[in-house]
């Protein structure tokens, strides 16, 4: 379960709450706004839910390449460093993100060899782990990064020790994942036996025999029909609203067209997003295809560049207002848009419209399939861009991750 407890700070709530918080706090809208910045306040997403070749592709992401993006669970950031950029600024507000990041850059700097950082972020966890954080990762990490892996719990078990066990079914997504195969198996049905198939039409074939009934059973229809159902998916109640639009007007609709994406339109050898959904664990090397970080072809480039990342606890808008004109190639929103209010995107807009450098791009993916931009951003900024709309909805169609309505590609006019 995700670690929400006394390690939730006043800072770092109040700057969740500005992201999050947009009606009145005894509202009933409100209350499921704070209920929602509470459990975001610790650890979210173990593995980022954004397919990076996807990302690079769109970014046409080369050497000397200057990048700001938000951080995540850092598996992106890492694999942008194979095409050698200049600089990368990640940003989050999750300060559980922040210092999982900066672990993972220690990790891929200090430890000895590339099957240490593997059975460190690839395995199903190692008893080993924990010393060797103490050896290896422990010495190069700042204060506040040691002192969160390093704080114990009411058992006595320091953070760290998470790694001796699947770090990946932690955190509030691995919680939501469980639940999800808790509930499958209540009706006899075991989403882990899709990793049985062999081709993309047995896995259509078990997708459409055992998981899409699921999605008509009147208990989960239920369910999902609640805004905080989704809180483990990291879906905030403004991002829920733009969810529901893509559907028939029913969550449980846009889930089973979501999960049937990552069921079924990617071969399970190629799709390591399907491997944590449904094995709940990453393939073994040589099993299936693994994160860029975690591949042995890319561990010396990842590693010789490791030292070109530097991670803020920060939003986006904060950062980029420290930063000159002209001064950025890239931009990584992730789906941080879909939490915004108008005010709050017109402000990120500003900011990245006076930074962006000559052909800069910007990257986002949305809840619902269009882009939300036209008629909430201000026209003098966005006819300052080019929306790469065929381009966007090619690549939104072979984005591994699934879980997404549209993938977004703009592109700074000259």
């Amino acid at each position: 379960m995700t670690d929400v407890s006394s390690e939730i700070g006043f800072v770092r709530n109040k700057r969740l709450g500005k992201a999050v918080y947009q009606n009145r706090a005894l509202s009933k809208a409100g209350l499921s706004e704070r209920l929602f910045a509470l459990l975001f306040s610790g650890l979210v997403y173990p593995q980022i839910w954004e397919d990076p070749e996807i990302d690079m592709e769109a970014m046409q992401l080369s050497e000397g390449h200057r990048i700001v993006t938000i951080a995540s669970g850092g598996c992106n950031a890492l694999a942008y460093l194979t095409r050698s950029p200049a600089r990368i600024d990640a940003v989050d507000l999750n300060t559980a993100h922040v210092a999982l990041n900066r672990m993972k850059l220690a990790a891929v700097r200090h430890l000895p060899a590339q099957a240490d950082l593997f059975r460190f972020f690839g395995g199903n966890g190692h008893a080993h782990n924990p010393a060797a954080y103490d050896r290896f990762i422990a010495p190069h990490l700042d204060r506040v990064t040691r002192a969160y892996w390093e704080r114990r719990n009411w058992r006595g078990q320091r953070r760290i020790a998470v790694f001796e066990k699947n770090f990946y079914q932690t955190g509030l997504l691995g919680f939501f994942i469980a639940t999800g195969h808790r509930v499958a198996k209540l009706y006899g049905i075991d989403p882990a036996r899709i990793m049985e198939a062999r081709t993309l039409r047995d896995q259509r074939r078990f997708f459409e025999e055992y998981l899409a009934p699921l999605f008509d059973r009147r208990l989960l229809r239920w369910a999902t029909a609640r805004k905080a159902s989704l809180f483990g998916l990291g879906i905030p109640p403004a991002q829920y609203d733009s969810l529901i639009t893509s559907g028939d007007g029913t969550m449980a609709n846009v889930l089973s067209v979501r999960l049937e994406k990552l069921a079924c339109h990617f071969p399970l050898r190629d799709n390591y997003f399907a491997w944590q959904a449904f094995a709940r664990r990453y393939p073994q090397p040589g099993e299936a295809r693994l994160p860029a970080y975690l591949e042995p072809e890319s561990y010396d480039t990842i590693r010789r560049n490791a030292g070109r990342v530097t991670v803020h606890h920060a939003n986006f808008t904060e950062l980029l207002a420290g930063k000159g004109a002209a001064s950025v190639d890239r931009y990584i929103l992730l789906d941080a848009q879909d939490w915004m209010t108008d005010d709050q995107l017109n402000a990120v807009w500003t900011e990245i419209t006076r930074t962006a450098a000559p052909s800069a791009r910007v990257i986002f993916r949305t809840a619902a399939e269009p882009s939300l931009l036209p008629g909430r951003v201000s026209p003098a900024l966005l006819d300052q861009w080019t929306y790469e709309e065929e381009q966007s909805l090619d690549l939104s169609a072979r984005d591994r991750s699934a879980i997404y309505g549209g993938f977004h590609l703009y592109v700074k006019k000259a």
